[in-house]
């Protein structure tokens, strides 16, 4: 018996679910079908979602459209017989006072109106002027400590044994000066060094091109003379002072550079003196030919080389100078 009712609500539940596949199917394909199927079940919808309030059997109100809203009541207007300040009555014995927010221009009297009537004006009194902000002293930053070292270079020619010199303090005279100048004792000559009469301060150019003119003249003078260079007869070196060349100029000599020497003649290792002044002339002497070969060996060597023969200023000496002449400081003054 249970087994046959079973069958048979599984039989129902299987009709309801074709039933139900079945009319979806219907309205899927048949649209107005499934409006005309649906239109009671909406009805119904609506009946239910409506306000409790509502009576049973009340006909439904449509909405109404944006347009149809009635627009809002306007007041009436104010009838011309009434105040526009309402009017109330003042109570007997009651005082009314004067409104405090009334202009001041009322109240004033005529006192006020015509002021200092009778009476001296009151003395303005001074407006205290400002005091002076005090300075403040700006702080003067303090001078950097001042460097003490002395620089110099060295020079090639010192250290290859070339010169027999040592470095001097740097010069400094108003145009003329050098930093790095040089005392020099001796010269190189053919593997001895041959000492000059008196030390000469020059730089380090010159000393550098003495060695070998000296050698030049040393070794002339041991072929031609019998008699190598002894010793070296100087004169004037470093001197802050204009050109010598016969007329004035303003031109500031080389001397003043540390960068000439003057010459005036060579001491033989025999005991001869060979001077500028008494040897130049006559010129076939052999002490007269050394003297011309020092000059034109020089011009080798040196810019500037002027003799007896250039100015009567250079009568007693050989100057010999590393000046700059031209635009590429190559072309010489021999003379």
């Amino acid at each position: 018996m249970d087994a046959a009712f079973a069958a048979l609500m599984r039989w129902k539940g299987m009709k309801t679910v074709f039933g139900t596949a079945t009319l979806a199917a219907l309205l899927l394909v048949s649209p107005v079908l499934a409006q005309d199927f649906l239109a009671p079940l909406q009805e119904m919808v609506e009946e239910f979602t409506q306000g409790s309030d509502a009576a049973p059997g009340t006909p439904r109100v449509a909405p109404k459209s944006v347009g149809d809203v009635a627009p809002p009541p306007v007041p009436r207007p104010r009838p011309p017989s009434l105040p526009d300040v309402p009017v109330v009555a003042t109570p007997a014995g009651v005082t009314v006072e004067a409104d405090p927010e009334a202009p001041a221009e009322e109240a004033v009297s005529d006192e006020e109106e015509a002021p200092g009537l009778g009476e001296e004006p009151e003395a303005p009194v001074p407006t205290p002027e400002p005091e002076p902000e005090p300075e403040v002293a700006t702080p003067v930053a303090a001078a950097p400590p001042a460097d003490d070292r002395v620089y110099q270079t060295a020079c090639p020619a010192v250290i290859q044994g070339l010169v027999e010199a040592e470095t001097a303090p740097p010069l400094s005279e108003g145009i003329c000066g050098e930093r790095s100048p040089l005392v020099v004792t001796g010269v190189m000559s053919r593997g001895r060094m041959v000492p000059l009469s008196s030390p000469v301060t020059t730089n380090c150019e010159m000393a550098s091109a003495l060695p070998g003119w000296v050698a030049s003249v040393d070794g002339y003078a041991s072929a031609m003379l019998e008699s190598p260079v002894a010793t070296v007869m100087t004169g004037t070196s470093y001197m802050c002072r204009e050109r010598v060349s016969g007329e004035k100029t303003d031109f500031t000599s080389e001397h003043g550079f540390a960068n000439a020497v003057d010459v005036t003649g060579f001491t033989l290792e025999d005991g001869r003196v060979v001077d500028v002044t008494k040897n130049w002339l006559p010129a076939a002497e052999p002490e007269g030919r050394l003297l011309r070969l020092a000059h034109d060996a020089a011009c080798a060597g040196f810019t500037t080389v002027l003799g007896p023969e250039a100015n009567a200023e250079h009568h007693d000496h050989l100057h010999l100078d590393l000046g700059c002449h031209g635009q590429s400081c190559t072309a010489q003054i021999c003379e």
